[in-house]
């Protein structure tokens, strides 16, 4: 009898063991999505920063390599499309058109990075009680000259892990910013949306100079 108590109490303290690394690696949290992801980037930057600037391309490959799996790309596609636009795509179209947005979103937010000097940025601790689908983590980006710039991040949670659906910073929704921008192709094309698709890249640029200008405005 002793003996079968003791296994049964053997079995138990296994299997408690046996959860532990489960427990250990329990998905991360939003904020600890940013913090890991703004670390991994910062590092790469760092060690690598005067190839990237030779050789651009190499930087945006990097970037999708450590941003890609933490970027909700398709969701953010079919809110920047719409539904007035996305309920008519083809699958082939979405497809396409989520390849060309995370190719441009890569060079979005690259160049921005490429001048990146050391600056400090912090992930700001959550605050009151989590949604567990849906929540936003702030980040403030210390400039050159000491001003304080506000990022947040909107984030989801999809099977399990937290994405990025969408980036406001200093103010300007970068979404709404594509949205806008997405609309305003459309109508100078006619409403024809391969063509609006193939020539996204263009209208991520435009989109950058806009936040550039803007950007520059709220500086003076």
């Amino acid at each position: 009898m002793r003996s079968l108590n003791m296994m049964k109490a053997l079995r138990r303290g296994l299997l408690v063991l046996l959860a532990l690394p489960m427990l250990a690696l329990a998905a991360p949290s939003a904020h600890e999505v940013i913090q890991k992801t703004t670390d991994e980037l910062l590092a790469d930057l760092k060690a690598n920063k005067e190839q990237y600037r030779q050789d651009p391309n190499a930087f945006y490959t990097s970037l999708n390599e450590i941003l890609g799996p933490v970027v909700d790309a398709e969701g953010i596609s079919r809110s920047i499309m719409t539904v007035k636009y996305s309920r008519t795509a083809s699958a082939e179209q979405m497809n396409r058109f989520q390849e060309n947005f995370k190719r441009s979103l890569m060079q979005f937010y690259g160049n921005a990075l490429l001048e990146y000097n050391n600056q400090q940025i912090r992930v700001l601790p959550a605050s009151g009680r989590q949604d567990p689908e849906r929540t936003s983590v702030g980040m403030e980006v210390t400039g050159r000259q000491g001003e304080i710039y506000p990022v947040s991040y909107t984030m989801v949670n999809q099977g399990g892990e937290w994405l990025v659906r969408n980036v406001i910073i200093n103010g300007i929704n970068i979404g709404k910013l594509f949205r806008d921008q997405f609309a305003d192709a459309m109508q100078r094309n006619g409403g024809d949306l391969d063509k609006t698709i193939d020539g996204w890249g263009e209208v991520v640029a435009r989109a950058r100079d806009t936040e550039a200008g803007q950007q520059a405005a709220g500086d003076d």
